[in-house]
């Protein structure tokens, strides 16, 4: 049997959309199961969810904001760290590299010494 990997979650307004294409006969249930790989027992869970008006579009609003204030979240604390490390590295004096000449480039790297011609 072929391992799914970790856990998947589904957004409330594809549970609402399936649930509706199930009742309005649009898909049958063994069609969304090999469509979408979700297994019988979860579709019936969110069918008896959408019988009971559990699930539905203010739900599903509020589930997509949550997610969207959970993700502008996690940017700001990325900005925050990276405006940090920006500050901290503009703070740090660079130091000269003994041998730098200005002839060394990021891509080739330092030009290589000139023999003495002892080598033969």
């Amino acid at each position: 049997m072929k391992s799914r990997g970790p856990y998947r979650r589904h957004s409330t307004p594809f549970k609402l959309q399936l649930c509706q294409d199930i009742r309005n006969g649009v898909m049958g249930r063994r069609d969304a199961q090999r469509t979408y790989g979700v297994s019988a027992n979860l579709i019936q869970l969110w069918l008896t969810q959408f019988d009971r008006g559990e699930l539905n579009d203010e739900e599903a609003e509020a589930s997509v904001i949550a997610e969207y204030e959970a993700h502008i979240a996690a940017l700001e604390r990325k900005v925050g760290q990276l405006t940090m490390e920006l500050d901290l590295v503009k703070k740090t004096p660079r130091q000269p590299i003994a041998g730098d000449s200005g002839n060394s480039s990021i891509i080739t790297g330092p030009r290589p010494a000139l023999s003495d011609g002892g080598a033969k």
